[in-house]
């Protein structure tokens, strides 16, 4: 089963090197990263700067309109090639289904402001002591999972020294 989380961090770059993280642990077979999006909001600008990992091919892989209409949700990024009005309601609706609901959108539109990044990964196969460890040290938060309760209770602990909501 693949786990959908969105790390926030607290400097513009820090999703981007968590993506490249990812991207190495990948290639030594510690974890399997599906599908993945990097959101970069700069201080001084109104709206956040997306981009999907584009090298994933395969069944597995999200695409560009579930990025789009996500990401046009939650930070009002113009939806390009999809209609408004009802069909992104409809569309929205069927997020509900993975965990994408209006309580998701709210508590990351609140967590991801301007001077932030956020990292939405779908992955499987995780090493989880060896993930855990490469990401010792990046000061991450996690906002949102598609885990069991008790899943994810044990991967903020693995993550957090101190403070259960950051790594």
């Amino acid at each position: 089963m693949a786990t959908l989380t969105v790390w926030k961090f607290d400097t513009g770059d820090g999703a981007q090197n968590a993506l490249t993280t990812l991207e190495r642990l990948q290639k030594q077979e510690l974890i399997r990263v599906v599908d993945a999006a990097v959101v970069t909001w700069p201080a001084d600008r109104k709206k956040p700067r997306t981009q999907q990992l584009h090298n994933l091919t395969g069944a597995g892989a999200l695409g560009g309109s579930f990025w789009g209409l996500l990401f046009g949700l939650i930070f009002f990024v113009p939806l390009l090639g999809l209609a408004v009005g009802a069909a992104v309601g409809a569309l929205a609706g069927s997020l509900t289904d993975v965990g994408i609901d209006d309580d998701f959108i709210k508590k990351v539109r609140d967590k991801v402001t301007p001077g932030t990044s956020a990292l939405f990964a779908m992955t499987q196969d995780a090493v989880t002591d060896r993930v855990v460890d490469a990401f010792h040290g990046t000061r991450a938060e996690l906002i949102s999972t598609n885990l069991s309760a008790d899943q994810e209770a044990k991967l903020r602990e693995a993550f957090s020294e101190t403070d259960p909501e950051k790594v």
